[in-house]
């Protein structure tokens, strides 16, 4: 059964471009977990001063059998979400991360830790590996 997806619009335009972003990003969701019942996206601009763009607000509510998974995406001190697609996104990226966790904790698991990279030893790495070849690109 397809998930059941709303969403609502305060201080946004309509757009058939940001539904089917919306909608496209909600299906996504059903890859990682078959317990989704429905979904409801809030878009809002919030602080919109007449010479300024927008700054937006995605709040993102996922109804699944045992649990409710809520995200919200709201403007920064850094002015990330001036843009109502990369709201959406990040949104989208913090209600799937969390989805993950709550199916991993349903089925006894725990969730997935942040790998951390140690990125001087891996440009060391990449380094020694190419001193060790000719074809480095550099004379």
């Amino acid at each position: 059964m397809p998930l059941d997806v709303r969403i609502f619009f305060h201080g946004v335009d309509h757009s058939r471009a940001v539904i089917a972003a919306v909608q496209r990003r909600a299906e996504e969701l059903e890859r990682f977990s078959d317990r989704l019942i429905a979904c409801r996206v809030v878009l809002e601009a919030v602080d919109h001063r007449h010479h300024q763009p927008a700054l937006y607000r995605v709040r993102i509510e996922l109804a699944l059998a045992g649990g409710l998974v809520v995200a919200d995406s709201g403007p920064s001190q850094h002015h990330a979400h001036e843009g109502i697609y990369v709201a959406i996104r990040d949104a989208f990226e913090a209600v799937r991360r969390q989805l993950q966790d709550h199916v991993c904790r349903l089925e006894g698991q725990t969730p997935a830790a942040p790998r951390i990279v140690d990125a001087t030893s891996h440009i060391d790495a990449v380094s020694a590996k190419l001193a060790d070849t000719d074809d480095s690109g550099f004379a």
